[in-house]
């Protein structure tokens, strides 16, 4: 009762006494006889109060109020931390993030197209398997632009699901229309040269088929305006040197990778560059200006590849890589290499990638290389 007695002790005056039909809740100038009734009342009210929460199975001692409690800024806790702003598909740290689509254009990688131009300035770079065991790439920009790209070529059914996630654009020359069509259901803007879309031009000194090049500042200005900076992809470490290869890996200098039996990549470790140098076979990759290709991560993925019912001029059949699904893979970064474990849950959502302890990989910032391998006749090894 020594709360109870502070609480009805408490003296408030008015301007006029108490009347007759006023709430029982009211507080008038105290006077013994109006005080002895506020304490048996307010006594009353407690005791119901306490009789309630002992019976809901509360803490009788607790009060409860709805009155929602505020905390004085000076005691308030520290604010989250700020994220820094990135380049979405290779994690490097940036003031501001151009908020253009990630454009992707299909290129060629036939020995006559070599060496290619703008793949050195890729964020992402994808090798897959075509018909006839040869590989052609999808180069996928957004934190650079190149001026020209190229030799580019047509589209492939296994496309969809690679740039389907980034929701942005990918140019090509052409294609069988079915494969047209996946890519525009998979919510990808296309850029067509077979459909007189603009920013392409024929190589002079190169033929043809070898000689179709595009200016990657004429396949933005035809994205669509509410087509913006691409969601992240891959995950990359915010501190450089914290990857999941480079911390828990086993050390490698050479990551040769067999996709065909006609095609081959190479990936040597400088440490000096910080970076995997890529070799065709094993002759050093370049691009036209003399850059050696390379790349901060390669991942490499066993994937299916199969058959499709359509064939090349030559009568050979279309070859299709399924994304998805799952598998098993391997990533390198910083001179190390993990296994694991790889799967897509549709066309337009992202690769996810599983380390040995079922945790999320985390990539270094930079370039990365993807290596679709066939289960089927491909292979990697390291050492």
């Amino acid at each position: 009762m020594t709360s109870v007695q502070r609480r009805s002790g408490r003296m408030v005056t008015g301007n006029r006494g108490p009347q007759q039909g006023e709430g029982q809740g009211d507080v008038t100038a105290a006077t013994p006889g109006h005080l002895g009734r506020d304490l048996w009342r307010v006594g009353g009210l407690v005791a119901v109060a306490l009789v309630l929460a002992a019976c809901s199975g509360g803490p009788a001692d607790v009060p409860t109020s709805t009155v929602p409690a505020t905390v004085e800024p000076d005691k308030a806790g520290p604010p989250d931390p700020a994220i820094p702003l990135a380049w979405p598909l290779t994690g490097v740290p940036v003031d501001e993030v151009d908020d253009r689509p990630a454009l992707a254009v299909k290129i060629e990688n036939l020995p006559q197209a070599r060496p290619q131009t703008g793949l050195e300035q890729a964020d992402m770079v994808w090798e897959e398997v075509v018909e006839g065991g040869i590989t052609r790439f999808v180069a996928v920009y957004h934190s650079q632009s190149p001026e020209t790209v190229g030799p580019v070529r047509s589209v492939r059914p296994m496309d969809p699901a690679i740039v389907g996630p980034t929701h942005g654009v990918l140019a090509f020359s052409g294609g069988q229309p079915s494969f047209v069509e996946a890519v525009r259901a998979a919510g990808i803007q296309t850029v067509v040269h077979d459909e007189g879309d603009d920013g392409f031009f024929l190589k002079k000194g190169k033929r043809a088929p070898h000689n179709l090049y595009g200016t990657p500042a004429d396949f933005w200005a035809q994205a669509d305006d509410d087509r913006t900076a691409p969601p992240t992809q891959l995950r990359h470490v915010r501190i450089p040197g914290q990857g999941t290869a480079t911390t828990t890996g086993a050390p490698l200098s050479l990551l040769d990778v067999k996709l065909t039996f006609a095609s081959r990549a190479q990936w040597i470790w400088d440490a000096e560059q910080a970076a995997f140098l890529r070799n065709e076979g094993t002759t050093p990759a370049v691009s036209s200006d003399g850059t050696r290709l390379s790349a901060q991560n390669v991942v490499v993925l066993s994937v299916e590849v199969r058959d499709t019912q359509f064939k090349d001029p030559a009568g050979t059949p279309v070859s299709e890589t399924l994304l998805v699904g799952s598998g098993d893979g391997l990533v390198a970064s910083g001179g190390k290499h993990v296994a694991v474990t790889w799967s897509q849950e549709s066309v337009d959502e992202p690769l996810v990638l599983t380390g040995p302890d079922g945790e999320p990989v985390l990539l270094e910032q930079g370039v990365t290389w993807v290596e679709l391998v066939p289960r089927k006749g491909g292979s990697w090894t390291v050492s």
